[in-house]
């Protein structure tokens, strides 16, 4: 009986070391100072996946004592998070503010990998998990998820699938990418194709890089006011994958067929949009250049029941990025939704 109660205490004792182990590699590692001024990192280590080594980044502005509100920011394609003015706009409606660096987005990125590459959206749904874990342990008990353009149709994908977790309360979308923004011929024909060549050569390069006139209206050394790490947010784009554009069309279908988000929803996006070319033209500074802005006003509408849609006449893909006056009118929006 001794001998048994013996290897009953060890047995826990190694289950609880490998407990804490595994913690240590993961939501227990400690925060760093961040490339932005007044914020703080952490990078979390994942489970390895085809390329190997894994991580994800959570960027944190030190936290409202006392403050059990947070709001989770999940970037866009191409992108990281570099806007720290929506984080202290955040912090100053009483919320905290957490943002993530996907895995091989920004300062996830590792040198086995290949950027930007996924097969399948949720493969981001550990990261966004840990991150929420984290979250509420620091905590938090109301949470308020907020993606813009991939981001957003990650966010959505989620939230479909996580219906019981009661702490999110809601979801922001800032431009979701809910459609590809193509000719009838490229989204109904071509890119099928590309999805299906996609699961058997999902490596396969489909596009090397894209226009640049959506970076040169951002960055302060051409048209815009703003500055970013181009090696992480590289102006012409990152090449485009088939196995990328595959996870990037089941999205999208699913979306198509209607999802059922509980939380409330708030979709924004700009008036209108204008189509991107190399010459640059006035209008790529008060029009979304990246998507339709029809689309996303339409599928809105299908991601629940609680779904609330508005424009920002003059506003560019990240409105958070537009000119000051109609990001201002976008931080009272997101006042409004966080408060009331």
């Amino acid at each position: 009986m001794f001998y048994f109660n013996i290897m009953s205490e060890i047995k826990k004792l190694l289950i609880m070391l490998l407990y804490c182990f595994t913690l240590s590699n993961t939501v227990l590692a400690g925060y760093t100072p961040d490339i932005l001024d007044g914020y703080e990192q952490r990078s979390i280590q994942m489970k390895p996946d085809r390329e190997g080594e894994v991580v994800c980044t959570l960027v944190r502005k030190p936290l409202i004592e006392n403050s059990k509100k947070a709001v989770l920011y999940i970037h866009g394609y191409n992108d990281y998070f570099f806007q720290s003015e929506l984080g202290d706009s955040i912090t100053s409606y009483g919320y905290d503010f957490y943002a993530i660096d996907l895995r091989k987005y920004g300062r996830s990125i590792l040198p086995n990998q290949t950027a930007t590459s996924c097969k399948s959206i949720d493969e981001y749904f550990a990261d966004i998990d840990t991150a929420l874990a984290i979250i509420k342990e620091e905590g938090h008990n109301h949470i308020v998820l907020m993606g813009h353009s991939t981001g957003g149709l990650i966010s959505s994908l989620y939230l479909n699938e996580r219906k019981g977790d009661s702490e999110i309360k809601s979801l922001i979308l800032n431009s979701p990418f809910l459609d590809m923004n193509m000719s009838w011929f490229m989204e109904r024909i071509a890119i099928p194709v590309v999805a299906f060549i996609g699961k058997y050569f999902p490596d396969w390069v489909v596009e090397k890089q894209g226009f640049s006139s959506y970076a040169k209206s951002l960055l302060v050394d051409h048209k815009g006011e703003w500055t970013f790490n181009t090696g992480w947010k590289k102006p012409e784009g990152y090449p485009k994958t088939a196995g990328w554009i595959r996870a990037i069309h089941q999205g999208h279908k699913k979306i198509k067929k209607g999802l059922s988000i509980i939380c409330p929803v708030l979709v924004l996006s700009s008036d209108k949009s204008f189509p991107e070319s190399e010459i640059w033209n006035e209008a790529y500074k008060n029009s979304d250049i990246v998507l339709d802005v029809n689309d996303i006003q339409r599928l809105g509408l299908k991601l629940g029941e609680k779904v609330i849609r508005d424009t920002i006449p003059g506003g560019i893909h990240d409105l958070i990025l537009s000119a000051s006056p109609q990001r201002q009118t976008v931080y009272k929006k997101y006042k409004d939704w966080l408060i009331n």
